[in-house]
């Protein structure tokens, strides 16, 4: 078991290993009943204290994440994992823990797709909402008039057409790129990948928002990178915190997502974006910026990209069209400046050789279609007709300690707990009802909060939405009475 041990990051260092293990936990990589390293072992191999492990260990134990048992060892324990499913009558793979990897999390994979009835934890966009006839046409069409796709690989940048469609299409965000400057990925995941894996390695600082989109601190996580964290406001990230920070630290990258935040959909001011640019010019800093759905707003459009203000090639632009297209095609979009580029280019040939061609020209008569256009503006309305009755079912449902943000647009709505519950308690209870949504804590690079979570109220319709959410009241409510009667039980 690899644990990354970084010196210089303010965190103790039996914080940094409890942290580690609990991520592996909650990621499902460490297994309920597997043993753990001995405190001397670990000690030994993290080049730590024995007093340093023991704390960590301590920790767990109080905390319900392992037991220790006299005599045997130290084991994951069966409690806490209630989101790993039933048990597993599996032979002992205990061996198998000497062999290092370098997977420090993977929180995300495990809650992306989860098999509830009502599915509240991915920002998915309901099927059903999603022009799926038109789009069976026009890849019969494409099919019937180009059958040699099935026998064709694509060019490793990405179909020359779909580039110079997609060029067009973001000029109309103010981004102003070549198909040149454009690069085909195997969605926006990918393209968080490639970044990481071209400019981050062990030991870099990568500036993230506190909290962010998960699947993005796997991979910079994955790297052995010093994440640094900045918390984010109604305004978007906290540019006079990371003014602090760059001045402490000179980060390699910096990744945000300034428009409809995942997860707590606010939307970064203008007057910041001009400011985070600034600070990227003035340490020589990546900006990341990750554009999933700048499409999806309700009642103005957002402010301009970073990328639409970048005269000096700071930013690597994201953009996905697995939202609001075809998701199962897994089409991105990564558009850089310089050598920036062209590194990049080198790392997908190194991952994948292309994206599939024949995903690629399927999408391509629907992108700048006036069709698209029109399923967009409709999709921005039976999306906020969700959004809103989330909003009012909270607003007359849930306990007064609640709170929650209101998203200008996006899928994500983030609801903040009392602080003493844990939402990975509250996902336990959900699922007996079949309502799943993704805990706060695994937003959280350092530092996890486990009081907040996400709901994605794009995926499941408005009968199922109901349901959900006024179930999810009723479990707070129960909690909450529960521990009022525990706390006003007299002492004999």
């Amino acid at each position: 078991m690899r644990i990354d041990i970084q010196r210089n990051t303010g965190v103790s260092l039996s914080n940094q290993i409890y942290l580690s293990i609990v991520d592996r936990i909650r990621s499902g990589l460490l297994k309920e009943g597997l043993k753990l390293p001995s405190v001397r072992n670990l000690s030994k191999q993290l080049e730590v204290s024995l007093v340093t492990v023991v704390k960590a260990y301590n920790q767990l134990e109080q905390d319900g994440f392992i037991t220790s048992i006299q005599g045997k060892g130290t084991f994951i324990k069966a409690k806490i994992i209630e989101e790993m499913g039933e048990k597993e009558v599996i032979p002992s793979y205990d061996w198998q823990l000497s062999l290092q990897d370098y997977l420090p999390r993977s929180q995300f994979a495990r809650y992306h797709i989860a098999p509830q009835k009502v599915h509240l934890s991915s920002s998915m966009i309901d099927p059903k909402l999603l022009p799926n006839r038109y789009f069976e046409s026009e890849v019969r069409q494409v099919l019937i008039e180009n059958p040699e796709l099935l026998s064709l690989y694509g060019n490793i940048q990405g179909d020359s057409q779909l580039r110079n469609e997609m060029s067009k299409y973001l000029k109309r965000s103010g981004v102003l790129s070549t198909p040149e400057n454009i690069l085909v990925t195997s969605g926006l995941q990918q393209g968080i990948d490639l970044i990481a894996r071209t400019f981050v390695g062990p030991g870099d600082f990568v500036v993230m928002e506190a909290p962010t989109y998960p699947g993005a601190i796997d991979v910079f996580r994955g790297r052995g990178a010093t994440i640094l964290t900045v918390p984010v406001d109604k305004d978007g990230m906290r540019i006079d915190i990371l003014q602090n920070v760059c001045e402490k630290h000179k980060p390699k990258v910096i990744f945000t997502i300034p428009t409809f935040h995942n997860p707590t959909g606010v939307v970064m001011t203008l007057k910041r974006r001009k400011q985070l640019l600034d600070i990227a010019q003035s340490i020589q800093c990546i900006i990341v910026e990750d554009d999933p759905c700048s499409e999806i707003y309700f009642e103005k459009e957002p402010p301009v990209t970073l990328k639409s203000m970048d005269q000096f090639g700071y930013v690597i632009y994201l953009r996905g069209l697995s939202k609001t297209i075809a998701p199962s095609c897994r089409i991105g979009i990564l558009t850089a400046s310089g050598s920036i580029f062209y590194r990049l280019l080198a790392a997908k040939a190194n991952a994948d050789l292309g994206s599939p061609l024949l995903t690629q020209k399927a999408i391509l008569p629907l992108i700048n279609s006036k069709r698209m256009v029109d399923h967009t503006k409709k999709l921005r309305t039976a999306l906020k007709i969700r959004r809103d009755l989330v909003i009012d079912l909270l607003t007359r449902l849930s306990p007064d300690d609640v709170s929650w943000t209101i998203p200008e647009g996006g899928l994500n709505l983030w609801i903040s707990l009392p602080s003493w519950i844990d939402s990975h308690i509250l996902l336990s209870e959900a699922k007996k009802q079949q309502i799943t949504f993704l805990p706060g804590s695994a937003c959280y690079p350092v530092g996890q909060e486990y009081n907040h979570l996400r709901i994605s109220y794009s995926y499941v319709n408005e009968e199922l939405l109901t349901y959900g959410i006024t179930t999810l009241c009723t479990i707070l409510h129960d909690m909450i009475s529960s521990k009022m009667i525990s706390d006003n039980k007299p002492y004999f």
